[in-house]
């Protein structure tokens, strides 16, 4: 497992454009929302600090993608390399190719945030400090969810080959409007509140926008989320192993590639 997280890890450290690619887009979208948080400060009421909570959820949305996008990267390079017949000369199991993938995602998702999130407080007075020790839990719920939709995207990229690609890029934005991140549930019609519902997304951040506007928390949203998400999160588990397996038996590990 070391090894494997060494592998990726020198394949970032050793090449710029990656390494700009991961700060960039978070970079941008922080800067981009920045701007449009400000412009509904002025001409909105909504929020009586619309600023801050639509950047703060902004950021824990990027969280979320970061994740799962580093993830399902990770699974594309070896892809691209044909390194899959590499990897399983060596006396790798399934699961320790996952736990690596996992630690070696949340490298690649720090490396690309941190930036974003030192720039907010100088350029927009924002800090998402401001949520306490509470951000915690957010993050990690919302990291679980991540690389299980990492999961779910590795499990077909091994099961339908490069052409599934696209979903990895895709997944996340399909999940956006459910997710309720910069508006209540309240705000969809009934029977998308009715899926909404199954996504932890809209309880981390209810929570967020209840931490931020009432300075309290609701340890019932917390629950729901994590509950939701470790669901999720075995399915993701057991999709990815029986993938793996069928993509085995079929022989098209050693045959998959650009």
């Amino acid at each position: 497992m070391y090894g494997l997280f060494l592998r990726h890890f020198y394949l970032i450290k050793g090449s710029f454009p990656r390494i700009l690619d991961l700060i960039y887009w978070p970079t941008i979208q922080i800067i981009l929302w920045g701007f449009i948080s400000k412009f509904f400060s002025i001409y909105s009421d909504y929020y009586s600090n619309t600023l801050g909570i639509i950047l703060t959820c902004a950021i824990l949305y990027d969280i979320l993608f970061r994740t799962s996008i580093s993830f399902n990267m990770l699974f594309l390079e070896e892809i691209w390399s044909r390194n899959f017949t590499n990897l399983f000369i060596a006396p790798l199991k399934i699961k320790e190719i996952v736990v690596s993938l996992i630690f070696t995602a949340l490298i690649r998702t720090l490396i690309g945030l941190v930036p974003a999130i030192i720039l907010t407080s100088p350029l927009f007075g924002v800090s998402i400090l401001k949520l306490g020790f509470p951000l915690f839990f957010l993050f990690l719920c919302l990291y679980m969810f991540g690389i299980t939709l990492g999961l779910f995207v590795s499990a077909g990229l091994m099961r339908f080959g490069p052409s599934f690609e696209n979903i990895a890029w895709s997944s996340l934005f399909l999940l956006a409007p459910l997710g309720c991140i910069y508006y209540p549930i309240e705000i969809l019609p009934d029977f998308f509140q009715t899926i909404a519902k199954g996504l932890p997304l809209v309880y981390i951040f209810d929570e967020t926008r209840n931490i931020l506007l009432n300075g309290s928390i609701n340890y019932e949203n917390l629950k729901d989320a994590y509950l939701i998400s470790f669901i999720y999160f075995i399915f993701g588990i057991g999709l990815f192993c029986y993938s793996f397996i069928k993509a085995r038996i079929k022989g098209t590990l050693i045959n998959m590639g650009e």
